[in-house]
């Protein structure tokens, strides 16, 4: 996959200027065409604007990007403008340090996305020459990751159910060399994975765990991702309006996945597995009840209050299993609660953590990668609401409040307080498009991750 990346072109290349609105007043000061042109063009040097200047016979001669009071470009200066500028090839002007300009480059490769699966796109795109000093492992390990994601997120439901979430981890495992082994439908009960078998078991698309395994040195990092293909609620069936987006509620299966793809590619030293339950949370006769007891991997009871917290139901019993081979790291990632995105909104992905050293590592990478995850607490007091009368435990809590945070300290409760790990809930979803980040399927946190690990392990 190229991002609508070269490494030179046959034909003349056009400059890219980046310029801040300092530099401008500067620019506009000057005598001659471009100085002219600018000012003529009311450029402001806005960020994430630019401007197109001309030469003496009509052609581009060089395009001037804003950075508005910024100093250096960031990941999304260049982002969507592979749509944005007229077709051909462009130069970055500028000398640029290795982060900037790998930043950049990630930021042109995101935004050239494109998915295509039923609907041609012909509309033609601009190309960027690499910028001097790009790492460019780094760059096509994220941008790949980041599109895998995307297109098993935008993918619907009709072609992305369990048994094709299954194929698409069995395909990447291939590409890599990894193992990977799938548990379905019944032998989910003879392997002991009761939970996942319980939510998936009213759809006639046979629920499994997804297990991928890469690597035989460094540090052991388990990933484990919600792979919840389709999900009408259950027997506490929702509402039209919020089915509509639940193709989108295997985006932690996805996120998983395109982190592993980076990973692979990149060639991190570290014993990677992934885990993901994939099931289709299903309405027939058969469908799991409110107010049933089911067991979990663990051997701990839970009392269904709501069959719509499914998620935290497959996930336990994943994690249950993550934490038995006492890894360095467990990180899961899941479309798990509404009360996540009404308290961070859809861009900020939240995190739980059990480990205060971790969660501030998580939490720097996150800023220095222009891919904002924000804590929030494991505020163990709110435990109690998760207290059953008749099993260890209910998979809501009894009243409207800190919803994300007892489903984190449901979650909590199948991983050991000694085994590192935090807990990623996600929108995976962008709701309109911004540059770089088209309406659909998204990856948040993943850059972050991808960061924290490519550190742990160097």
């Amino acid at each position: 996959m190229s991002f609508q990346l070269i490494d030179s072109s046959d034909k003349q290349t056009v400059s890219l200027h980046f310029i801040n609105k300092t530099a401008l007043e500067g620019k506009l000061a000057e005598k001659g065409l471009v100085g002219s042109w600018l000012g003529a063009s009311k450029f402001l040097a806005e960020e994430g604007s630019f401007c197109l200047v001309p030469n003496a016979t009509g052609q581009i001669e060089c395009v001037f990007i804003g950075l508005g009071n910024e100093e250096d470009p960031g990941i999304w200066t260049l982002a969507g403008l592979s749509e944005s500028l007229p077709a051909g090839s462009y130069q970055i002007a500028d000398s640029l340090a290795e982060e900037q300009a790998s930043a950049v480059a990630l930021g042109w490769a995101l935004g050239s996305y494109r998915f295509t699966r039923y609907k041609e796109d012909t509309r033609e795109q601009a190309t960027l020459v690499w910028p001097e000093k790009a790492d460019r492992t780094v760059v096509l390990s994220l941008a790949s990751g980041a599109q895998l994601t995307r297109d098993l997120i935008n993918t619907p439901s009709n072609d992305m159910g369990p048994e094709e979430l299954a194929t698409a981890a069995s395909q990447l495992a291939g590409e890599y060399e990894a193992e990977c082994n799938v548990i379905v439908g019944e032998d989910l009960l003879t392997a002991n994975y009761p939970a996942i078998y319980t939510v998936g078991m009213a759809s006639d698309r046979a629920p499994r765990l997804i297990d991928l395994r890469w690597g035989d040195k460094g540090p052991k990092i388990t990933l484990v991702g919600k792979g919840v293909c389709f999900d009408t609620g259950g027997l506490d069936l929702k509402s039209a309006a919020g089915m509509l987006l639940m193709k989108k509620d295997m985006g932690g299966a996805a996120h998983v996945l395109g982190l592993a793809a980076a990973i692979m590619q990149s060639n991190l030293t570290c014993q990677l597995r992934v885990l993901i339950p994939a099931v289709e949370n299903a309405v027939s006769g058969n469908a799991f009840r409110p107010s049933d007891v089911i067991k979990t991997r663990k051997g701990l009871t839970v009392e269904v209050g709501n069959t719509d917290a499914e998620g935290r139901l497959v996930l336990c019993d994943a994690l249950a299993e993550a934490d038995r081979t006492k890894p360095d790291l467990i990180l899961d990632f899941a479309t798990l609660t509404g009360a996540a995105r009404v308290a961070l909104g859809t861009d900020l992905g939240a995190m739980f953590c059990n480990d205060d050293e971790l969660a501030d590592r998580l939490r720097r990478h996150s800023v220095e990668q222009g891919d904002e995850i924000w804590r929030l607490p494991l505020h163990k007091p709110y435990r109690k609401l998760l207290d059953s009368k008749i099993a260890d435990l209910n998979n809501v809590s009894g009243g409207p409040y800190a919803g994300a945070i007892t489903a984190a300290l449901y979650l909590a409760e199948f991983v050991e307080k000694e085994t590192p790990w935090a807990h990623f809930d996600i929108m995976a979803y962008n709701m309109s498009a911004r540059p770089g980040r088209p309406e659909g399927g998204e990856a948040i946190g993943l850059r972050a991750v991808y960061a924290m690990v490519k550190e742990m392990v160097s």
